[in-house]
């Protein structure tokens, strides 16, 4: 929709605007009010050229648009009735809780195969677990391609799915080469569209899903979900939303909490929504808070960091990481408020 500045387009200006829809395919129509005029796109809006072309006229105040920029993931698209199942559990129907160490320490391989099966007997669903880590200071430990192995015998010991990033496109063929079940976008890459072309077209023909991380900087919605729909625009739907918390941060977090956006992702796409509450506060005390918060919001699941001895972690772990027994009551209490919501 078309909302020039003045009361209504002169005849040149509407030659101007109709030569420009009718190059994309559209046609103009313009809908006459008692005092203004506006002028309906009618056709598919959602080229960016000719949106671009007419937000760049001087006489156009604003263009409002009716249709979804999301063609898949759009609430109102032909997937809306797609549903995802990991480790046996349909996303939306149960809570979902993804639950492990951040980083994997290829020194200490028994910290993880302690905390697999610790987190499994908390009541967790997947096993998440770094191999390759982004870090902002270029020499801490960036993860270690030996930690998939330690990765995958954990999900044989206990039966468990299992998630991790991947930064590169290296990564994403040997974690499916591997058995991952979920391939992790962090945040720092959740804009990367050529990581996320590699992702969609790697897992196109494939049972995968993926765990896509909002952007560290606070971007619009429209944003997140449009990252999704890269991937997914390759024939594989199984795309997790996952807020983490963005910047500017919130004096007292490690970033800026936005398990607030839940609803609003809810009311735009079919997507699941998977909340990070660890990374979010990034302090062990106030993930539980967090975490109860996203599922009031109306998240599906949560993906929480967890060791069973922080202190002795590496990366995030020693600051954000809950012990067991806080994993398992966190757990207990998301479902209580998650039948609660849904009764």
């Amino acid at each position: 929709m078309i909302l020039p500045k003045s009361n209504r387009l002169s005849p040149d200006q509407v030659a101007e605007i109709t030569r420009i829809v009718e190059a994309s395919g559209c046609k103009i129509q313009p809908i006459v009010g008692a005092v203004r005029t506006i002028y309906a796109i009618v056709g598919d809006e959602r080229d960016e050229l000719m949106m671009t072309r007419l937000e760049g006229l001087d006489y156009v105040e604003r263009i409002d648009r009716i249709q979804s920029p999301f063609k898949l993931m759009d609430k109102r698209s032909d997937l809306a009735s797609h549903r995802l199942t990991i480790g046996g559990v349909t996303l939306g129907e149960q809570l979902f809780v993804i639950a492990g160490q951040c980083t994997i320490d290829p020194k200490n391989p028994n910290y993880f195969y302690e905390t697999a099966q610790a987190v499994k007997e908390a009541g967790a669903n997947a096993l998440r677990g770094g191999v390759w880590k982004p870090r902002t200071n270029p020499y801490t430990f960036q993860g270690d391609t030996k930690s998939l192995e330690i990765l995958m015998e954990a999900s044989r010991r206990t039966g468990l799915p299992v998630d991790t990033e991947v930064m590169e496109e290296s990564h994403i063929h040997l974690a499916l080469e591997a058995g991952v079940t979920t391939l992790q976008v962090g945040a720092r890459n959740a804009l990367n569209y050529s990581l996320l072309r590699a992702i969609g077209k790697a897992i196109a023909n494939k049972p995968t899903a993926v765990l896509l991380k909002r952007s560290i900087h606070m971007g619009p919605i429209n944003e997140f979900i449009s990252a999704a729909e890269y991937i997914a625009a390759f024939g594989n739907p199984n795309v997790i939303l996952c807020p983490r918390g963005t910047t500017p941060t919130l004096d007292g977090y490690r970033n800026h909490p936005d398990e607030s956006i839940t609803p609003l992702l809810k009311e735009k796409t079919w997507a699941p929504v998977v909340v990070d509450p660890s990374h979010s506060v990034g302090k062990a005390s106030y993930v539980p808070a967090c975490a109860l918060a996203a599922i009031a919001y109306g998240a599906d699941g949560l993906c929480i960091e967890s060791h069973v001895n922080p202190t002795a972690g590496i990366g995030d772990d020693p600051k954000q990481a809950l012990t067991p027994e806080v994993l398992a009551k966190t757990i207990v209490q998301a479902r209580q408020l998650w039948a609660l919501r849904h009764g």
